[in-house]
């Protein structure tokens, strides 16, 4: 077993802060900084030196978490080929991923794993995307499903296994008694001159929606602020403005509204992607739901071409 202290250190370079570490390992604080207190003494080095009201970390850390990174991918490695060597075992899968995705991916996922490994147990965790490579890496997620934003780990990161899902295209939400509510497809300059409803400036939607839209030539005019996509669609259902939704976003039926997809190259859409902890991908059971993603994610590119066809 790998010594539990360099998991400590690597939650730490992670977050930043020991406060912070200690907060995603439910730890309090001053036994964050013992552990590493402990780690140092045996080492015969310094790892941490207060910086201001933070720390950092020094050459010495830095060369022990890469070897750190590259234990616990091997570990996971080994508990793969343990799991296969032992038959279907016993455990708990844990899933996670942004809201869409728990909504509209993630139970089918647990229904396959569920019918592929009867023994095993499957919890669903929604969580932002950023959220989910923390769980991921505190080992309390298996298998993460995320939008790509700039916030996220580069895909390069030693810690973790991060594979192109899904590219989800964004739809224009309208009023069904809107003019553009019967076309087949738009162009999003179309509506240049309508008013937005938007995520809250900061939010990685917000940022989506403002490149697509300078990419068409304009800037929105932001009339109202909305992060859930109930909400959003009940102020378009209200004739107070449009807005941009993804297509794997399931809407509340009732509401007086169209979806109308939009044309042009490039078309606006999310890039998802799913990640697991290095070296953890050929765990049956994390195996099964990530072929189970890919099925997914490959029926939801044939309903999108068959969209762009009819468009």
């Amino acid at each position: 077993m790998i010594d539990h202290r360099l998991h400590v250190l690597r939650m730490v370079a992670s977050h930043g802060t020991v406060t912070a570490a200690a907060r995603a390992l439910s730890y309090t604080p001053s036994a964050v900084s013992h552990q590493l207190r402990s780690l140092a003494q045996e080492l015969g080095v310094p790892l941490l030196v207060q910086q201001g009201r933070g720390i950092r970390l020094t050459p010495a850390a830095r060369v022990l978490l890469a070897h750190a990174d590259e234990l616990y991918a091997r570990w996971e490695q080994i508990r793969a080929e343990v799991a296969q060597a032992g038959g279907e075992g016993m455990g708990t899968l844990r899933l996670s991923g942004f809201s869409t995705a728990a909504a509209a991916l993630l139970p089918r996922v647990a229904a396959q794993v569920h019918g592929a490994h009867p023994g095993w147990a499957v919890r669903i965790i929604e969580a932002d995307p950023e959220e989910c490579f923390d769980l991921l890496l505190a080992d309390e997620a298996d298998v993460a499903v995320v939008v790509a934003t700039a916030s996220l780990p580069p895909s390069i990161d030693p810690r973790f296994a991060q594979r192109p899902l899904l590219e989800d295209p964004l739809d224009l939400l309208v009023h069904a008694g809107h003019r553009l509510a019967a076309q087949p497809s738009v162009h999003l300059a179309d509506t240049a001159g309508e008013p937005w409803i938007m995520d809250r400036p900061g939010k990685p939607y917000h940022q989506l929606v403002l490149t697509a839209c300078a990419a068409a030539g304009f800037t929105p005019a932001v009339a109202h602020q909305a992060a859930e996509w109930d909400t959003g669609a009940a102020l378009v259902a209200a004739g107070l403005g449009v807005a941009l939704v993804p297509r794997l976003a399931r809407l509340p039926a009732g509401y007086d509204i169209a979806r109308v997809p939009l044309r042009g190259d490039p078309t606006p859409s999310r890039h998802i992607l799913t990640s697991v902890r290095r070296g953890s991908d050929a765990q049956p059971a994390i195996a099964t739901a990530l072929s189970a993603l890919e099925e997914l994610a490959a029926r939801a590119r044939e309903a999108n071409r068959a969209t762009a066809v009819s468009g």
